[in-house]
């Protein structure tokens, strides 16, 4: 009787993953026009960086190097305790159009990017703002043009996508690197279908106009996390949001290198989704746990060979509709060794999501220090 009540339930799971699964591979097959006209609208691209001294002289040099006739740079310092603001002040020297705004810890919002950031976006010059942090590189020269190309007078928002870089032989990267991925099938698919619910703050553009109408990061500023997710979640909508997701438009950042800091950085980005809209968090969560459950009673039912002729067919069906949804996704994201890493990867995802959210349910993360 137990086993037959697991059996109906796994139906019921693998019937929402397949959901799921068909409705991110409508999102990334749906027509879109990914190759709007480029733009000379004067754009200002705003870095802000915390302790970033030696990645900022790593990568500063190839968003200065940017074929794009008109925009600057605003490189916002927020309270380092290294040569940061040394760093900017010596490429400033050298470039007229970096600005660099220097913003002192204060008591009210001591640790708070979000302050940071809407100090930085204030000093900027221009109405059309993109967005990446001290760590990232852009993948091409016309990373500014093709972020820009897609903003129009009805698109405010531009979604991009922020990827890791590959160390080969490592688990962890490759464990990172899935997990990006995946979050960006959900983001970009879902927003092509009319639902964006967040961004990643490495690879993003809006307006500068669009942010102070929505009151900017007010509504969640005492939230540390979520510069990012939480105000597209506030801001976006179906009108107003465009994605952009052609190569050359891509960013790449240094990824964690210990479990430690990894864990440490993926409880602050989880901490913010219980801000989101209630649709979004439903939405999540019945994901998340049908992943979990699927994965639960698959093996349930395979270790007692219940129904097992069924169940296999169920399990194929689901990895079937997942591998081609990832295959067609890793081929627009320039991801394409990661599906065949999916079934392996994907169970060790979902047990550190599980401990995550246990570790965050008994303790706060650490923030933007």
């Amino acid at each position: 009787m137990i086993l037959e009540l697991v059996f109906y339930a796994f139906i019921v799971i693998v019937s929402i993953q397949v959901v799921f699964y068909s409705t991110f591979l409508i999102g990334f097959t749906k027509s879109y026009n990914t190759n709007p006209k480029p733009k000379k609208i004067a754009i200002s691209v705003l870095i802000c960086a915390k302790n970033e001294a030696e990645n900022l002289k790593l990568f500063l040099p190839s968003i200065i190097s940017q074929a794009y006739p008109n925009f600057e740079i605003v490189l916002i310092n927020d309270g380092s305790k290294d040569d940061t603001l040394t760093v900017m002040e010596s490429f400033k020297e050298k470039f007229d159009h970096i600005k660099i705004v220097n913003v002192k810890p204060i008591e009210t919002f001591w640790g708070n990017k979000k302050y940071a950031l809407t100090l930085g976006i204030k000093a900027a010059s221009h109405d059309f703002l993109l967005f990446t942090d001290g760590d990232c590189r852009p993948l091409s020269k016309y990373w500014i043009s093709e972020m820009s190309a897609h903003f129009s007078n009805s698109k405010s928002i531009v979604l991009g996508y922020g990827s890791y870089k590959k160390i080969k032989g490592s688990f962890l990267n490759a464990l990172i690197r899935f997990e990006t991925f995946l979050t960006a099938i959900q983001y970009v698919s879902l927003a092509k279908l009319g639902n964006p619910y967040m961004a990643v703050g490495r690879n993003l553009a809006y307006r500068k106009e669009l942010f102070f109408e929505a009151n900017g990061f007010m509504s969640h500023m005492n939230v540390k996390s979520g510069d990012d997710d939480l105000f597209i979640n506030q801001a976006a909508n179906t009108s107003n949001t465009a994605i952009c997701i052609s190569k050359e438009s891509f960013t790449e950042s240094n990824p964690k290198t210990t479990f430690k800091d990894w864990v440490a950085q993926k409880r602050r980005h989880i901490s913010t989704a219980k801000y989101y809209k209630t649709k979004d968090k439903y939405t999540l969560g019945i994901f998340y746990i049908s992943q979990f459950l699927f994965w639960l009673l698959a093996i349930v039912l395979l270790s007692t060979v219940f129904k097992w002729k069924i169940v296999v067919a169920l399990v194929v069906l689901r990895f079937v509709i997942q591998l081609i949804t990832f295959f067609i996704a890793s081929k627009k994201l320039d991801e394409k060794d990661l599906p065949f890493l999916s079934p392996i990867i994907e169970i060790v995802l979902i047990a550190f999501q599980f401990f995550i959210f246990i570790k965050n349910t008994i303790s706060k993360p650490q923030y933007w220090k």
